[in-house]
């Protein structure tokens, strides 16, 4: 007669430790700093909104500039579209603490964006307290997050 035995054997509590460190491992993974996340989704906004202005400003042949406002950013010189077109007016940036300081052309308060084909490189920092990120262009590539900023 086979005595019943209690309890749980070696192996089956190491596959439950396995198990149990997988998920702790995916989810450590799956977390992401928001403030670094916050940061980053306001580069690409900003990187996605100064290409379309800059193909707006080709398209159109008139000059476009962008520059800070204290609540956020604006585009002057932006044809008015129709009923669906996007708004000319100041911008908010999606995260109350950001803020942009131009670092190329030196001492420029704004970036140019068009009519031509080449225009100047420039760059510009976002900032949201410590963090920073580099926005910027060569003159001929798109407007893209090159890294974070010293």
């Amino acid at each position: 007669m086979r005595s019943k035995t209690l309890g749980f054997t070696l192996l089956e509590l190491m596959v439950v430790l396995v198990i149990v460190a997988l998920a702790t491992a995916g989810v450590s993974m799956a977390m992401r700093d928001t403030d670094a996340t916050r940061l980053e989704r306001e580069g690409l906004r900003l990187s996605a909104l100064l290409e379309s202005a800059r193909a707006q400003s080709r398209t159109s042949g008139l000059p476009v500039v962008w520059r800070g406002v204290p609540q956020g950013f604006e585009f002057i010189g932006l044809p008015q579209q129709g009923s669906r077109g996007t708004s000319t007016g100041p911008r908010p940036w999606l995260s109350q603490d950001t803020q942009a300081l131009v670092i190329q052309p030196p001492g420029a308060q704004s970036l140019v964006l068009g009519p031509e084909p080449l225009i100047p490189a420039q760059r510009l920092v976002l900032a949201q307290g410590e963090r920073r990120i580099t926005l910027g262009t060569d003159g001929l590539s798109p407007f893209t997050v090159l890294s974070p900023a010293p």
